[in-house]
């Protein structure tokens, strides 16, 4: 029972921080707007980088990636908490149940580890050529979420052979 409280518990807490890094670009929308349009606009990539006609200048397009971004946050935090509060809800069931149950809280940390991995790394590392910037390079925080989220998916996508 004690390794599937902790699945439990790991799932909330990734639920609890998305739903509070969604939060806070909401209330504080600004500080990470201007994150988001600095990367899209690669005006902080080495000067000489031939990589620059991908940037995108538009404050419109800033806005819709911004807003999606967030949208993936919260989404990702509402489906682990959700997640968590149906494996809590099976935890003294046969492991059948508890195994079947896990489908929300796998969908919200595979939206969370795509959100940092695919938009983060991939998007914004490569595409954008976030690395390159002293000042607006999120690839560090981006692979701790990506670490984080990828143990406790693999944590939980281990099948539990406990009997109640």
């Amino acid at each position: 029972m004690l390794v599937r409280a902790a699945k439990v518990l790991l799932v909330l807490l990734v639920g609890l921080f998305s739903l509070l890094v969604g939060g806070d670009n909401i209330v504080d929308y600004g500080t990470n707007y201007a994150f988001v349009q600095h990367v899209m606009s690669m005006d902080t990539v080495f000067p000489n980088s031939t990589l620059t006609w991908r940037a995108i200048t538009s404050p419109a397009l800033h806005h819709a990636a911004y807003a999606a971004i967030i949208a993936a946050e919260l989404l990702t935090g509402i489906l682990c908490v959700l997640g968590a509060w149906r494996l809590w809800q099976v935890r003294a069931l046969p492991a059948p149940a508890f195994n079947a149950a896990k489908d929300v809280a796998v969908a919200g940390l595979v939206l969370g580890f795509a959100l940092w991995f695919f938009g983060f790394m991939v998007v914004g590392g490569e595409w954008f050529q976030m690395w390159q910037s002293q000042t607006w390079n999120g690839q560090e925080a981006a692979f701790r979420f990506i670490g984080c989220i990828g143990l406790v998916l693999l944590f939980l996508a281990q099948k539990d052979d406990e009997l109640a």
